[in-house]
């Protein structure tokens, strides 16, 4: 990547602001070994996903709305472990207001949650699972950020750190810029871009651009 150009940035929360892996798998090892199931196989299908669409795959014979509600009890609240992404805050800080959102796969409680503890502002276009009939890698996520912030899906750049996020935001016509700090670089190659981290970005607003490069310091 040498420079991708867009009007406005939606970032995914945990893996690319949040560092919340920790508490992620954590929550997710114990649910699994709850219902005698593989940790690393429901990881593996859970990372990037709705919980609720996680555990229709995992489990299609339990009540998955039911099993939410515990889990966003547990793991929702759950703040050991969690903290901001280096280079994240700085990244979010760059862009000019009513620019910018955050599209999750986590629901509205964890990820007010989670932002408030490592010192994100709450935006204005905050997308959960709750607000989409279909989670990642369907693209409802970033489209329906798109409408709310008022611009086409072509002139967005998003940031994500999974395949799941990454095909979504791509078939919701944006650009992809992947951070390797979820998955390995080798499993990201669909992004347009793969980077280690927020650290080694740089989004500089041009007029009524916005500019994201690599930053080589």
């Amino acid at each position: 990547m040498d420079v991708l150009q867009g009007r406005f940035v939606i970032f995914d929360l945990d893996g690319v602001l949040v560092d919340s892996q920790a508490v992620v798998e954590r929550h997710w090892r114990r649910w699994a070994r709850r219902h005698d199931l593989d940790p690393e196989h429901v990881l593996a299908v859970a990372h990037g996903r709705r919980t609720v669409d996680a555990i229709r795959t995992l489990a299609p014979a339990l009540d998955a709305a039911r099993e939410v509600e515990r889990m966003v009890a547990s793991s929702g609240h759950d703040t050991d472990g969690l903290e901001a992404i280096r280079g994240a805050a700085a990244l979010v800080k760059a862009v000019p207001d009513g620019r910018w959102g955050i599209a999750t796969s986590g629901t509205r409680t964890t990820a007010e949650n989670r932002l408030r503890h490592t010192g994100f502002p709450i935006p204005r276009v905050l997308i959960t699972a709750e607000d989409v009939r279909a989670g990642k890698p369907d693209p409802e996520v970033y489209r329906r950020a798109a409408d709310a912030l008022g611009m086409a899906p072509a002139d967005g750049i998003v940031i994500e750190d999974t395949p799941a996020g990454i095909e979504a935001a791509h078939a919701a016509g944006m650009h992809a810029v992947a951070v390797s700090t979820t998955y390995e670089r080798t499993e990201l190659t669909v992004a347009d871009a793969v980077v280690d981290g927020p650290w080694a970005l740089r989004l500089e607003p041009r007029g009524t651009a916005i500019v994201l490069s690599r930053d080589e310091r």
